[in-house]
């Protein structure tokens, strides 16, 4: 008979981690006598984040005396006392490789369903001191789990624990964690899971990306295999001038080798040196979507560094080092209308999937929807009239802001569609104005899909002194190592073997970053590799996609470049 051994709860709070201070729930201590369990929680429990813990799926979290020993044996250390691993309930029993997702259980009072294994987290890991635990709680199949609330009541040490229902398929807590985080799961079992009632709503999304081929729980698609490695060099077939401050850059290739047809919205990497070294790195998005030659369509910036130089000094015969085209920002395949939505320059990748709807004589209902400054800065005008006239449902609405604003108000007055697929780009401002006011009309938030050149939004689960400043090098004296180029951000760096992976190098630096395990089991951190080569310390779970690399737990072998 299984038992309860310990009730453990403890509240939020500020803890200080490598220069900042993440706010977590982690710490748990041991209570005497009986507790409420309710709906949501333990009385006298809390998380501190709640994207990953907590919530009525979340509501209490079980770990083993088992495991407890087994981990003591493995890091030959003294793990502490009961709710060293955060979790609530500490019992005597309940393997999760017995335990199933959909089981029931009576402890005291309450009655409890199991609903997913617990999430790979850094804070375990700092609870107990040791960065890998993460991965390791998947690899060694010690995961624990979380239980939903089914009938609250009251809990106390000492309580049995009885099972009175036997979830469908019988699917354990281990492999329901190992179908996701371990290579090569059995998309037969993971239908299986997907067809019990209790699984979380996190894991059945997690699954379906799964079975679709993506990536598991990241938010960031996993790469596809780029069509040639680091870069390659093109020249510059032709400049045109498109309006007062834009000129488009034809490359070609400078072999036999043709250019593979990019997806219409992708974008191009491209290292020059106007000035100095090392080459400074700057993305591009296509601006058409013919193979014969990759057009990017440059905006000077007065301040820039490189869009002067591609402007003012490049010359017809150059050459660029190019690294292929990625991104995605695509346009998808479908049946309902499209919306084109740009701001300025981020008229480009719209530019390039309309080309593409043209080729294909589209039938569906486009609408082009663009914005800029005046019309001295109105580029490609005539391209697209000539564009739109070819395509049999199609709207066009420009706006100068001199003169009307493209504002969520006056985006509603068009009245467009909202059972369509919206594409915007633009100054991240205004992205994410027309994507709240597309929401606020009633358009679902999956279908409203954005571009962003500067440096993504950062995910740091649980730091709350995180500020946005500009990307810098590391303080204190450079490293010797290989340079690292972090491509959105501007910057590039030399390697610093003090640095433990380069997520630490880029958080040195105020890169944004996205993270969670920190130990290469959840690929949050997957980030594109443009070139170069890495080492793995420790090897994740699972590989990145093709073409990328998990930050978190590598380091530079040579020279690299990072979608950052």
């Amino acid at each position: 008979m299984a038992t309860l051994l310990s009730l453990n709860v403890g509240m939020p709070k500020n803890v200080p981690w490598q220069g900042h201070t993440v706010y977590t729930g982690v710490w748990k201590s041991p209570v005497d006598g009986r507790r409420m369990v309710r709906r949501l929680n333990i009385d006298g429990d809390g998380q501190g984040d709640k994207n990953g813990h907590g919530g009525e799926m979340r509501a209490v979290l079980v770990y083993q005396t088992d495991s407890y020993a087994h981990w003591a044996k493995h890091f030959s250390k003294d793990l502490g006392g009961y709710g060293a691993f955060g979790e609530n309930f500490t019992v005597d029993g309940l393997p999760d490789d017995e335990v199933h997702i959909g089981d029931r259980y009576r402890i005291g009072d309450a009655e409890f369903e199991v609903t997913q294994p617990r999430v790979t987290c850094f804070r375990v890991g700092l609870r107990l001191g040791e960065p890998q635990l993460p991965a390791l709680l998947v690899g060694h199949h010690r995961p624990g789990f979380y239980l939903r609330v089914i009938t609250e009541g009251e809990v106390g040490a000492g309580d049995e624990i009885v099972r009175t229902r036997v979830g469908p398929h019988e699917v354990s807590v281990a492999e329901i964690d190992a179908l996701l985080y371990l290579p090569h799961p059995d998309h037969g079992r993971i239908r299986d899971a997907l067809d019990i009632p209790a699984l979380s709503p996190g894991w059945v999304a997690s699954f379906h990306e799964v079975l679709a081929g993506g990536g598991g729980l990241a938010p960031i698609p996993v790469g596809q295999e780029p069509a040639w490695r680091g870069f390659r060099p093109l020249r510059v077939d032709r400049l045109v001038p498109e309006s007062a401050t834009v000129t488009s850059i034809y490359l070609v290739p400078t072999d036999d080798r043709p250019l593979p047809p990019p997806k219409a919205g992708q974008y191009l990497t491209l290292r020059v040196a106007p000035a100095g070294s090392p080459a400074p790195v700057r993305s591009y998005s296509l601006s058409d979507s013919d193979p014969r030659a990759y057009r990017i369509s440059v905006k000077s910036e007065s301040h820039g560094l490189v869009s002067p130089y591609l402007q003012a000094s490049l010359g017809v015969g150059a050459t660029l080092d190019v690294a292929s085209a990625r991104g995605e920002f695509v346009l998808a395949d479908g049946t309902d209308p499209i919306l084109l939505i740009s701001g300025g320059i981020g008229v480009t990748p719209v530019l390039a999937m309309l080309h593409r709807l043209a080729a294909d004589h589209d039938p569906r209902e486009i609408w082009w929807i663009h914005t800029t400054h005046d019309r001295s800065q109105h580029a490609f005008v005539e391209e697209v009239h000539n564009l739109l006239a070819s395509l049999p449902h199609a709207h066009e609405h420009v706006f100068y802001s001199v003169e009307n604003r493209l504002t969520p108000a006056a985006l509603a007055a068009l009245k467009p569609p909202l059972n369509a697929d919206a594409y915007v780009c633009g100054p991240e401002s205004f992205m994410d104005e027309i994507r709240a006011g597309l929401i606020d009309q009633g358009m679902k938030p999956d279908r409203v899909r954005t571009e962003l050149f500067a440096s993504r939004s950062a995910i740091n689960p649980g730091v709350t002194d995180a500020q946005r400043r500009k990307p810098h090098p590391p303080e204190g004296p450079p490293g010797t190592g290989p340079a690292v180029t972090f491509a959105r951000s501007g910057l590039t760096v030399p390697w610093n073997d003090e640095r433990g992976s380069l997520l630490e190098l880029a958080e040195s630096c105020d890169v944004p970053t996205r993270w969670s395990c920190r130990t290469g089991v959840c690929h949050t951190c997957e980030t594109a590799l443009l070139s170069g080569d890495i080492d793995y310390d420790p090897d994740p779970l699972e590989p990145p996609g093709p073409g990328d690399a998990l930050i978190c737990c590598s380091r530079p072998k040579d020279a690299v470049v990072l979608d950052l």
